[in-house]
């Protein structure tokens, strides 16, 4: 699916240009940066493995008269991703920003993990990462430019119970972001990371259901995990905009760098 917009004139405004492709854009953070991107006129890719939802939003985007092409692909498989990255620049453009937003989360305690569950969550949070960085930052290096920024989790850095193996894929894929950056710094292509906190998603109701927020805000002793200061959790657009900043010329000296958007949870960490 694709849609032309006559004007990019918020793509300049917001110091944005080219193309930006995000994966896990049929929902949740990933959805939401989409609409961010598309709201300031840039061309957006959209990669997901949920087709349904993933033409729902792009033919939201179009009938706002973004630009979107959305593709269907399992980040986990190198061959599929390494097409949809030639589909996006032979029918949107050339590549210029990247979002790593897919992600999955199995919870529970670390020695009921199956097997299963901690190769499942490493398949997408992590190897995920590195299948589509790689596509992407291949056709970056011979422009000498690009932005890329992976949305990993405040998890990375603080433990949590019951989210180990979230938490290691979350903390891999964040090293490896910035190790890709240190490699492609003479490049012209910066790598930075987002990690948010708790966020209104289906994701964290998915938890604990409607409790979940509450014991995000008020903290849970029992556990060792503080609440958040500033008492509320994030919306995705909060995690939008941390991630159009650091995709932006407006950070145009910033790489390597994680930025934690959690409201103080980790206080500071």
């Amino acid at each position: 699916m694709k849609a032309t917009m006559a004007t990019t004139d918020g793509a300049s405004v917001a110091g944005l240009s080219g193309v930006a492709v995000v994966t896990g854009a049929a929902g949740g953070i990933g959805a939401a940066v989409a609409r961010a991107l598309a709201a300031a006129g840039v061309p957006v890719a959209l990669l997901d493995r949920d087709v349904r939802a993933l033409w729902d939003l792009a033919g939201e985007l179009e009938g706002a008269g973004a630009e979107v092409l959305a593709v269907a692909v399992d980040v986990t498989d190198s061959a599929d991703v390494d097409m949809a990255v030639a589909k996006v620049e032979a029918d949107l453009g050339p590549v210029h920003h990247l979002v790593n937003g897919a992600g999955v989360l199995h919870a529970g305690p670390a020695a009921e993990l199956t097997d299963e569950e901690w190769q499942a969550t490493f398949a997408v949070n992590t190897t995920g990462v590195f299948h589509v960085s790689r596509a992407v930052s291949r056709v970056m290096v011979p422009r000498g430019r690009g932005s890329i920024v992976t949305i990993a989790s405040n998890a990375a850095a603080t433990p949590r119970a019951s989210m180990a193996a979230y938490a290691a894929s979350k903390a891999a894929s964040s090293m490896f972001t910035k190790c890709l950056g240190l490699e492609l710094a003479r490049h012209g292509i910066r790598c930075n990371v987002v990690a948010p906190g708790s966020t209104r998603t289906p994701m964290l109701t998915a938890l604990q259901g409607d409790a979940a927020e509450r014991a995000s805000v008020e903290g849970t002793p029992e556990t060792y995990r503080v609440g958040i200061p500033l008492g509320r959790i994030a919306e995705p657009a909060h995690i939008a905009d941390a991630v159009l900043f650091l995709l932006s010329d407006r950070s145009a000296h910033i790489t390597l760098h994680d930025l934690t958007v959690d409201g103080g949870a980790s206080l500071g960490a």
